[in-house]
């Protein structure tokens, strides 16, 4: 019988080897992709072999420098990061899926993974070269960084993007699916979302406050799944099928969430379909205005695309 929030994971749940979050194969039910977040401190040094997997380092809080090497000499990648995940995007680096690191520093850091057979060459992305898009409208307005889609990086598998959702506002709306193939329409990507939330940018909040989210996934054909969460900083839910969203800032609380997917099909697409009970909403948006809070950028950043898909 599916039991409501089993592919949901409070933050600690899945520390493993000095990693505050591990997905990866042993994860039960779980192949395609895979996630790694720590919290380093001076002195520390976090290290990833050569096995196979492509992944993504992505800075949630903090600066880093990260050592690494294919084939020759190692060569060392400075990322200048972010003060936090509300701070606008930040530089990040692909790592080839030969490619041997060593990562220090101080502060928080993600590593997006997903196991390919294939070698693409290590990568650096500026955060200025980061794509940073609005979509939906209104209380539908979220700010999405799209450093890791195939528009953005050249990868085999893995598909990465990070969300910001501003207080009181709702993304991953409409409910929408990539469970099945069907070509041109829709693709098959398991999907990781790693949470963060805070108070809203501008707010000034007593010590008591405990920043909160939702995030809801539902069963579709390919599968049951039932997850109705109440989702802080360091929590994680994974979706292997079925329909997926809302994710809801509470009042006062900005959230944040960073997508890993990958999956089986031969071509590296994110293509979606709507629960069709819902996707209608999309056509409301049309000539409304997103939400004047954001963008959420540092304050060199401009360049941003709007959308109201």
């Amino acid at each position: 019988m599916q039991r409501r929030n089993e592919w949901f994971f409070p933050h600690g749940d899945l520390a493993r080897d000095g990693w505050q979050t591990v997905v990866d194969e042993s994860t039960p039910g779980w192949k395609h992709t895979g996630l790694r977040v720590a919290q380093i401190a001076a002195g520390d040094e976090l290290a990833l072999p050569s096995d196979g997997l492509e992944r993504i380092i992505v800075p949630l809080a903090g600066s880093f420098t990260v050592t690494h090497s294919s084939i020759g000499p190692s060569e060392t990648v400075a990322l200048a990061g972010r003060a936090s995940v509300f701070s606008g995007p930040t530089d990040v680096l692909y790592l080839s899926s030969v490619a041997t690191a060593t990562i220090t520093g101080v502060g928080r850091i993600a590593v997006a993974e997903a196991p390919t057979e294939n070698v693409y060459p290590t990568a650096y992305i500026a955060r200025e070269d980061v794509p940073v898009e609005l979509r939906g409208s209104g209380r539908s307005s979220r700010q999405v960084h799209n450093f890791g889609t195939p528009d953005a990086l050249v990868a085999d598998k893995l598909i990465v993007c990070e969300v910001i959702t501003p207080a009181e506002n709702w993304s991953s709306y409409p409910p929408h699916k990539h469970d099945e193939q069907v070509a041109g329409k829709e693709s098959r990507l398991e999907e990781i979302y790693y949470f963060e939330s805070d108070v809203s940018v501008g707010l000034t909040a007593p010590p008591a406050a405990d920043p909160f989210g939702y995030m809801r996934t539902y069963s579709s054909a390919a599968g049951e799944i039932d997850i109705m969460a109440e989702v802080r900083t360091g929590d994680v839910a994974l979706v292997p099928f079925g329909w997926h969203g809302p994710c809801v800032a509470a009042p006062g609380y900005d959230l944040y969430y960073l997508n890993v997917m990958a999956g089986p099909d031969p071509e590296r697409a994110w293509l979606i379909s709507d629960d069709p009970a819902h996707g209608w909403i999309r056509q409301t948006w049309e000539g409304q205005e997103f939400d004047s809070r954001l963008p959420y950028l540092a304050p060199n950043d401009t360049d941003v695309e709007g959308t109201h898909a």
